[in-house]
């Protein structure tokens, strides 16, 4: 299935609103929350500009991956999908916001919990649960699961706690080498925020200037330690020393596309940048974990009350004229059956077949130079028949 599905659906959403609502407010301005910072004498703004079809286009995105998510959790639960399964419910202003300031030439990695990521980069619906059922439809023809889905320019879906970050900063070496005005994001977790590997990759990023922008997606508990008892130091934007960082509210995709407006512009000319985002996991920290020994369930209830991403940009979009409550229900009506939908077409796919299971792990049609001790005679890694 092609990748533009996700786009054609966004479209025939933007064209089914009523020429009344189109008649209303066109581009608003919203103020958001300051933004912390760290060794930068210019700072983001705090105010910003959005016009309606990218307000409707963030809001959608955002309810596909919420609407996703909760049909995984009910999939996994009937034992449809198995093994490891991390959800991303809550933190959906994070990829939104961050891919609303990218170019399709930008790249991005992240750990495991990357259905929203692999969504938001391109990948529909139904290839995204076709491949935790592990059938052939899926982004990893099945044979990856829910750490490890791919696309262009979506490098994963790494199940190793923070080893994506040292990747992270490779392919910003790549982009650093082509002389581009691209940017890698490498994200990671509070959890993975104390790990050796990421501080070797600020070292060499620094030292190189490379065009890196390290996103510490700050759920607030790893597994489930909360940050308090796990770093000595929670200020995770302060974290890369020399590099300077941002603090921003994760549960605002417009204070989050301002701050990656600001990275990006900030990582093309001078090198890495850190962002942390304050946001909130809803789910356990896999389907394993109830996600109730270490937190109360009115800790929970208040973040969905008070900050929820999706309601109080719901709000925000109603509050400035771009659409009404009927016309939110009808995009949440056709959100709901867009996933339905989708999973129908995932489930409809087959396994695949065993003779492929050692297929597809390295890259076979391109002969790799060998260097040797004979300059005139070099080797070649042929592909395998």
């Amino acid at each position: 299935m092609s990748y533009n599905a996700t786009a054609k659906f966004l479209q025939r959403v933007l064209c089914k609103q009523p020429l009344g609502v189109r008649t209303y407010s066109v581009e608003a301005t919203f103020p958001i929350k300051p933004i912390d910072t760290h060794k930068l004498e210019n700072t983001p703004a705090t105010e910003v500009q959005i016009n309606k079809d990218d307000a409707i286009s963030y809001y959608t995105k955002m309810q596909i991956i919420r609407r996703m998510e909760l049909k995984a959790d009910q999939l996994y639960k009937q034992k449809i999908i198995r093994g490891f399964c991390h959800l991303y419910d809550g933190q959906e202003a994070c990829c939104a916001g961050i891919e609303a300031s990218l170019t399709p030439k930008d790249d991005v990695i992240t750990a495991y919990r990357a259905h929203g990521w692999a969504y938001i980069r391109g990948v529909p619906v139904c290839n995204i649960l076709a491949e935790l059922f592990g059938r052939k439809l899926g982004c990893a023809k099945g044979k990856g699961g829910s750490m490890h889905m791919y696309s262009k320019n979506f490098y994963g879906g790494n199940g190793i706690v923070g080893a994506q970050v040292p990747l992270g900063a490779g392919i910003a070496f790549a982009h650093k080498y082509r002389n581009s005005d691209t940017v890698t994001v490498a994200c990671y977790g509070d959890g993975a925020a104390n790990q050796g590997q990421i501080f070797e990759s600020f070292n060499m990023s620094q030292l190189w200037k490379l065009p890196a922008i390290f996103v510490c997606e700050n759920n607030r508990y790893g597994m489930g330690t909360s940050v308090e008892r796990a770093s000595a130091s929670t200020d995770y934007f302060t974290r890369g020393d020399y590099i300077p960082g941002l603090r921003v509210d994760g549960m605002d995709v417009l204070a989050v596309r301002e701050a990656t407006r600001f990275a990006k512009e900030h990582a093309v000319k001078e090198g890495p940048i850190l962002m942390e985002l304050v946001t909130y996991r809803y789910h356990g920290h896999s389907m394993s974990d109830p996600g109730t020994s270490y937190r109360t369930r009115d800790e929970v209830k208040e973040i969905r009350q008070n900050l929820d991403p999706i309601m109080n940009f719901r709000e925000k979009i109603i509050s400035a004229g771009f659409v009404t409550k009927q016309d939110v229900a009808t995009i949440d009506a056709e959100v709901k059956q867009h996933v339905e939908n989708e999973t129908a077409k995932a489930l409809a796919s087959t396994e695949p077949d065993f003779d492929q299971i050692a297929c597809d792990i390295y890259v076979t049609d391109t002969p790799l130079s060998i260097r040797s001790c004979n300059i005139y005679n070099q080797l070649h890694h042929q592909p395998s028949v």
